[in-house]
C-alpha cells in the first residue's frame, strides 16, 4: 500500500526499492524502463518519473559484499 503524500511530503532518498538482477540484460532493461522521465544517477541508483529512488544492482553484488562469492582482483600493475 502507498498513500500519497501531495506537494508537501515528497520522496527522497530516504526510501528506495532495491531490485536485484541476475543478468546484465536484465538489469540494462530494467535500468532503461525505469529511468524514463526520470533520472539516471550511477552505482545502480535512478529515479523514476515519479522521483522514486530503486536500486538496481547483480545479485552476485550481495555475493561479493558477504564474501560467499570469491572474484580474482586484477593488479593493473602486473599484468
Amino acid at each position: 500500500m502507498a498513500l500519497n503524500g501531495g506537494p508537501v511530503f515528497k520522496f527522497n532518498e530516504a526510501i528506495s526499492l532495491l531490485v536485484n538482477c541476475e543478468t546484465q540484460p536484465e538489469i540494462d532493461e530494467l535500468w532503461e524502463k525505469l529511468s524514463v522521465g526520470g533520472q539516471k544517477i550511477q552505482c545502480g541508483w535512478l529515479k523514476d518519473k515519479f522521483g522514486l529512488s530503486w536500486q538496481i544492482v547483480p545479485t552476485a553484488l550481495g555475493e561479493m559484499i558477504s564474501g560467499r562469492l570469491r572474484v580474482p582482483i586484477l593488479d593493473p600493475w602486473t599484468t
